[in-house]
């Protein structure tokens, strides 16, 4: 994924992008234990105050053993793909036994319930740091829309909704100066945007879109469709 500076309006930068605080640390968009090493290079970063950027470690860690255990169908680190989640559960056996009670069987499947306070707090937590570094733009409210659900059950139009395959052409251009200004194509009279942004291939993308207002969309594992919105 290509690096840009932001040259957007200096107001908009030097507090933390999550409540408004100090500006004391870097926090690391995505978050490093959604990602494999060797971590990619000029992985993004925002500013946050220290309880921004720790109070949420282990909401993270719980979202990303989730996530593989889901995909695994197992709970032990054995079955998982991804071997930093793998120390994870072999080092810490309440969240291993927090985890395979979290599954029932039904009709042959596994269905997994989810802690939704921790998983949104995530998700909230990597939309708001891309609004941030992409348009220049602290979203530190609350949403208007918040959802996430596994790829596979969305349904054609929402999948394609979701993809945003029909959005090639964007009806408002970001803040100048901004990184999303910078990925922006211009071809004769159309501007276009760049599409999902890949992070890490399998593991994470993103794509910040403003059309009266900012929507932000994950996809995590290329399994967990996530998407964050403020009109």
């Amino acid at each position: 994924m290509q690096q840009f500076t932001c040259y957007g309006d200096k107001r908009y930068r030097g507090y933390c992008v999550h409540c408004g605080g100090p500006d004391e640390t870097d926090d690391h968009v995505p978050s490093k234990v959604l990602l494999d090493e060797p971590y990619p290079a000029n992985l993004m970063v925002c500013p946050s105050c220290l309880k921004c950027n720790n109070g949420l470690s282990l909401d993270e860690e719980y979202v990303a053993c989730l996530l593989e255990c889901v995909i695994a169908g197992d709970t032990h680190s054995a079955s998982i793909k991804r071997p930093r989640i793998a120390r994870v559960l072999d080092r810490n056996e309440a969240l291993r036994r927090k985890l395979s009670a979290a599954f029932t069987e039904i009709d042959g499947r596994r269905v997994w319930s989810v802690d939704n306070q921790r998983m949104t707090a995530v998700l909230l937590k990597l939309a708001r740091c891309h609004a941030a570094y992409e348009h220049n733009t602290p979203q530190t409210g609350t949403p208007s829309r918040l959802f996430y659900c596994p790829m596979e059950i969305l349904n054609a139009v929402e999948r394609e909704d979701f993809e945003g395959r029909d959005e090639p052409l964007i009806p408002a251009w970001p803040e100048v100066g901004t990184r999303a200004m910078q990925r922006l194509l211009v071809v004769g009279d159309d501007v276009f945007s760049e599409d999902w942004l890949v992070v890490q291939p399998g593991n994470y993308r993103f794509r910040v879109d403003a059309d009266d207002g900012l929507r932000v969309r994950i996809v995590l594992r290329e399994y967990l469709a996530c998407e964050v919105a403020w009109d």
